[in-house]
């Protein structure tokens, strides 16, 4: 049995330990089941569970989730649209989440596959530094979507740069 102030009372009778606990006006609480002889604790249950939950709350705020982001280009994109397709990807992977990037076909761009995975890959070689092929160009009806991931490297780097507090430009 623990104590309230986490000091370590030894072995009592369920009984004994329960009459310690009403003494201080608090719960006896099994922290341990499993153990042999089972631990518990002399705490306030209520502020327990409370506290429980605060810190449950806590984490869930910390956890960031990946969403998948998607960048539309076509076939016939030109050099500075898709510059500023691909300078959105790396931003997108910087932040930690995945791209999807999808090249639309219409009317006769469906004979020219090839010219849809060259765009796909076009985006790809410029984040390759810090981006991954999760699934490669496939053709999902009048479409070519590739998902990209970023590396484990460019994660780490976003928690750095996130602690680091960068300078303000004007």
């Amino acid at each position: 049995m623990i104590d309230d102030d986490g000091a370590k009372l030894g072995e009592f009778m369920t009984e004994d330990a329960l009459a310690r606990a009403r003494e201080k006006g608090l719960d006896l609480v099994e922290v341990a089941p499993n153990a042999n002889p089972p631990v518990c604790k002399i705490l306030d249950y209520g502020k327990m569970k409370y506290d429980k939950k605060k810190r449950d709350a806590a984490a869930r705020k910390r956890q960031s989730q990946v969403q998948l982001k998607e960048v539309k280009v076509r076939p016939k994109t030109d050099d500075h649209d898709m510059n500023v397709k691909v300078r959105a990807a790396a931003r997108f992977l910087r932040d930690g989440n995945k791209v999807k990037v999808t090249v639309r076909f219409r009317g006769r761009e469906h004979a020219h596959h090839d010219i849809g995975a060259d765009q796909c890959m076009r985006v790809f070689d410029a984040v390759k530094d810090f981006a991954t092929v999760e699934m490669p160009p496939r053709m999902e009806g009048r479409q070519m979507t590739m998902i990209i991931a970023p590396t484990a490297a460019a994660a780490q780097q976003q928690i750095d740069d996130d602690t680091e507090e960068a300078p303000i430009e004007s």
